[in-house]
């Protein structure tokens, strides 16, 4: 990395989207893994058709809830394929910015939200809603309770796609949630970034208080830690990353 690139690196601005996941239809366009390769039963998939633009996905019951087994791909502003490439969109779904994944004015990437995030659309389709950390912690606590020793991270990953090194694993797909490093968008005073290649992150519709320009975050595979970790963090909501949604009960 030449000296130019570190200091970019260093200075951006993280005013970026992230992807949206939402649990999806068996005759869906992208692709699932559905191998794990574990001793726990084999994870029971369905298909959601998205009725705004025919789109169908692969879903996944784990545990009591019912997940998108791939990540959102629904076109609206303030979301983007990496790397401006459709094959992107295709194959890891969209970018969606805070405000846009959870469906209001773009003013709310930057004030508080007001209203309840339990059972919120979004961006997702009729019946299915943007997870919050309560839901997301359920989903936690169920693989922790049901993986043996591996890490939360490394049974919620795909069996492919994902680089081995030091902090990052491949994972066993051991609930079928299919998780594929995506990265995100950022955009700054440096211009347009798209970055982390390395790791999955999934908005949740929790929104961090005292801090309006943040919401919450769930990340898989960050070379910062244990590449096997799943966990939450605030996240400047300008930032574009993946949206999965949950099935309402």
């Amino acid at each position: 990395m030449d000296s130019s690139e570190s200091e970019y690196n260093q200075k951006r601005d993280k005013a970026a989207s992230q992807s949206i996941r939402c649990l999806r239809d068996s005759s869906a366009q992208g692709s699932v893994d559905t191998s794990s390769g574990t001793e726990t039963s084999a994870p029971t998939y369905g298909t959601m058709t998205d009725k705004r633009d025919g789109q169908t996905y692969y879903t996944v019951v784990i545990g009591t809830q019912t997940w998108m087994a791939e990540n959102l791909n629904y076109a609206v502003d303030s979301s983007w394929c990496y790397e401006n490439k459709t094959e992107n969109c295709t194959a890891y779904g969209r970018l969606y910015q805070w405000a846009a994944a959870m469906k209001l004015a773009p003013e709310y990437n930057d004030i508080l939200w007001g209203l309840s995030d339990a059972d919120h659309q979004g961006v997702c389709s009729a019946g299915w809603h943007m997870p919050n950390n309560a839901e997301w912690q359920t989903l936690f606590d169920f693989v922790d309770a049901n993986n043996g020793d591996e890490g939360v991270g490394r049974s919620l990953k795909s069996t492919v796609g994902w680089e081995t090194g030091k902090f990052i694993s491949v994972g066993t797909n051991r609930f079928g949630f299919s998780a594929l490093p995506v990265g995100q968008r950022l955009y700054g005073k440096y211009g347009e970034l798209f970055d982390f290649p390395y790791e999955a992150s999934f908005w949740s519709s929790s929104q961090q208080t005292g801090r309006y320009s943040y919401a919450y975050h769930w990340v898989l595979g960050n070379s910062l830690g244990d590449g096997d970790t799943f966990y939450c963090d605030g996240e400047i909501r300008t930032i574009a990353i993946s949206v999965r949604c949950l099935k309402n009960d």
